[in-house]
């Protein structure tokens, strides 16, 4: 049975590479998750959360509520 683990001498990451990088995804994920979402989004999500029947409904098949086409 094939080993699935790249070796390092046949182009693959060896296993203080990945961790460095696996630290380095972390952190830069770390500091995107800090800064929050901004206000405009916080906005657009509140509006988009108090939407009436006005506005097209998904129904669970992914289709668009037969009251509302989406064309206004």
């Amino acid at each position: 049975m094939k080993d699935s683990k790249p070796s390092p001498g046949k182009g693959g990451l060896n296993a203080e590479i990945q961790s460095r990088i696996g630290h380095q995804l972390r952190a830069m994920y770390d500091d995107v998750v800090r800064q929050g979402v901004p206000d405009r989004f916080a906005e657009l999500i509140r509006k988009l959360d108090g939407s009436g029947p006005s506005h097209p409904q998904i129904n669970p098949t992914g289709d668009f509520d037969a009251k509302n086409s989406g064309r206004d």
